[in-house]
């Protein structure tokens, strides 16, 4: 049977990419959670809105309260502090949940005490008080950052006394280190519920923004150094599944500790299209199933960009949809995308029709190309039309949607039946 897992808050990068690395699995069956309507509601087939926010005194019992109406085996947290709540309640709440042990969460959370914990085992940033700069007139630059954050909340770099007294007057509990002006790097990490350390690679960070990677690639060049950083952070603090840390170069190209979290980042995902699933691992191990590493040596790079759901409020039994320069694309044959919704029909026993004027020597007769293509199954019914013939004469179901590259075509649908009509640009939305 499948573990039911809360993930939540469902709508941050982190809970999209457990969506999309865990959906398909046999062994779990993901519900999102949210305080908020946000994204999660738009991915998570199973959605649970209302839930409180952290800072409010009736969260844990709320959320308790979810766990148990829904059954849940593990919640699985995606964001730093409700991770670190989370953990710190876990008999509570009576489920397990997905994360490292409470110290290491505590840890993470806050940079000051990541680099307390490591000062003396890897190269830390070293940081200064906002009073001794400015009685000092420097040195500058400097880089602050919130000492409890995470993305680019407040991360800023500073260029005089001025610039810092402006800044430390909104973020007074702030981290204020050296201006570490070289490469960034991101290195993910899985360890086993036994310490062992199964997995870690590094990634450029190429494009930044609001402090998530945006485009990455796995770093070939001495690797080793990376690994050994990895192997030292693991040796003091205790993790258990997915975990990164970043570190940038100094002037003297020396890698230096920026920050350690104990949940994978949000843009591991790089290292999934290789096969190392963090999520999915993070789970296992969590239920004390193995986990091993198999992972592609092909090169890969990944470059993310907003994406976009929708939720429309038709119901439909049938879609009429045409061929050429529909279905059928001179330059791509066969247009994938529309494929797969029609494939999403086809599970939901939405009945398709297609009505075509195919006509094309060349190409071949419509039945003929079809069954080039390997498409011809796909169809309740073919209507092949005349050239003289119209395509609203063929339409016989008005609980339906019309698909057509043509807005002559679909303008003459929508007028005479008032039905949805969808051109190529839309099919997202369905």
């Amino acid at each position: 049977m499948k573990k039911n897992i809360l993930v939540f808050p469902c709508g941050s990068e982190i809970a999209l990419e457990v969506y999309r690395a865990v959906n398909h699995s046999t062994h779990f069956n993901l519900i999102g959670g949210s305080s908020v309507d946000d994204h999660g509601k738009f991915v998570f087939e199973n959605y649970i809105d209302g839930i409180p926010f952290i800072t409010d005194p009736t969260f844990l019992e709320k959320i308790k309260q979810v766990i148990r109406d829904n059954r849940i085996d593990a919640v699985y947290p995606a964001m730093d502090a409700v991770i670190e709540l989370l953990k710190s309640n876990e008999d509570f709440l009576g489920c397990k949940v997905v994360s490292s042990p409470v110290e290491t969460t505590k840890i993470c959370l806050s940079k000051s005490r990541t680099y307390k914990t490591l000062e003396n085992i890897v190269k830390t940033p070293k940081t200064y008080s906002a009073e001794e700069l400015v009685k000092a007139k420097g040195p500058f630059p400097v880089f602050a950052k919130p000492d409890i954050g995470y993305g680019s909340r407040g991360a800023k770099k500073i260029e005089n006394v001025e610039d810092l007294q402006a800044y430390t007057k909104s973020y007074s509990n702030s981290i204020i280190a050296e201006y570490l002006p070289g490469k960034e790097y991101t290195v993910d990490c899985f360890s086993s519920h036994n310490g062992e350390l199964l997995f870690a690679a590094a990634r450029e960070r190429c494009r930044i923004m609001n402090g998530i990677s945006v485009n990455t690639k796995p770093v070939k060049e001495s690797p080793e150094s990376f690994t050994d950083f990895a192997q030292k952070i693991n040796q003091v603090i205790k993790f258990q599944g997915a975990w990164f840390f970043q570190v940038k170069q100094d002037v003297n190209g020396e890698l230096t500790l920026l920050e350690v979290a104990s949940r994978f980042g949000g843009s591991s995902s790089l290292f999934r299209a290789q096969g190392i699933n963090f999520a999915l691992m993070s789970l296992f191990d969590a239920f004390d199933i193995p986990v091993s590493i198999l992972r592609n040596t092909y090169d890969v790079s990944m470059d993310r960009a907003l994406d976009n759901k929708y939720k429309l409020n038709i119901s439909y039994n049938e879609v009429f949809i045409d061929f050429d320069d529909c279905i059928y694309l001179e330059k791509q044959f066969v247009n994938d995308a529309l494929m797969a919704y029609l494939y999403r029909c086809v599970n939901k026993g939405i009945k398709i029709t297609l009505l075509s004027r195919h006509d094309d020597v060349k190409l071949g007769k419509l039945d003929e190309l079809l069954n080039k293509l390997r498409i011809r199954q796909i169809f309740d019914r073919i209507i092949h039309l005349d050239p003289s013939q119209k395509k609203i004469d063929f339409i016989d179901n008005t609980d339906s949607i019309f698909i057509d590259d043509s807005f002559a075509e679909r303008k003459a649908v929508a007028d005479k039946f008032n039905i949805p009509v969808f051109s190529l640009d839309m099919i997202e939305a369905l």
